[in-house]
C-alpha cells in the first residue's frame, strides 16, 4: 500500500494537533503496522516533562499505532472500533530518553490475537536499536461494557 501521511492518521484517530505524534505509515497488514515519527524531537511535543522526553513516552507512539491499525482494518466505509489501552506488560525501555535522538523514530506493533480484548505487541526503533518494546492490551468497543 502507499505511505500514509500525518494528515491522513489525523483524520483517523482522535489524537489532535501535537498530541497526534505519528508522522505517516510505511507498511500495514492485517496483523501488523509500521509508523515513522519524528515528533520526539519537537520542543512542542505534549509528553515533555521538564524539558525531555522519557523513553516511556514511547507507548504512547505504540499506542497511537494501534489506533492507526484499527482505522486501517475498519475499512473506508466503517468507522474504527473506538479502542482504550488497558494495560502494558514486560515493557523494557533500553534507554533513559528519546528527544536527544535525530531523525525518525520507527514504531511497530503486532497484533497478536483477540476480538474485544486485543494484545498487541510493540516497539520503538532509532535506526537498528530498539529503544523499547513489551505487549500492550486494548479493549474494543469499551461503551459496550458501560466504560
Amino acid at each position: 500500500p502507499a505511505m500514509l501521511d500525518r494528515d491522513w492518521i489525523a483524520a483517523h484517530i482522535p489524537h489532535q494537533g501535537t498530541m497526534c505524534l505519528l508522522d505517516a505509515v510505511v507498511d500495514w497488514s492485517p496483523t501488523a503496522i509500521r509508523c515513522l515519527a519524528r515528533s520526539h524531537a519537537t520542543l512542542d511535543n505534549p509528553l515533555r516533562a521538564d524539558g525531555r522526553l522519557g523513553a516511556a513516552c514511547g507507548i504512547e507512539y505504540a499506542a497511537q499505532a494501534m489506533a492507526v491499525h484499527g482505522a486501517l482494518l475498519a475499512g473506508i466505509d466503517d468507522p474504527p472500533r473506538q479502542g482504550y489501552l488497558t494495560s502494558v506488560r514486560a515493557v523494557s525501555l533500553h534507554v533513559a530518553r528519546l528527544d536527544d535522538l535525530p531523525g525518525e523514530l520507527a514504531i511497530t506493533a503486532e497484533c497478536l490475537g483477540g476480538d474485544r480484548n486485543v494484545l498487541y505487541r510493540f516497539a520503538v526503533h532509532h535506526g537498528a536499536d530498539c529503544l523499547l518494546e513489551g505487549r500492550a492490551a486494548v479493549v474494543l468497543d469499551a461503551q459496550a461494557f458501560g466504560a
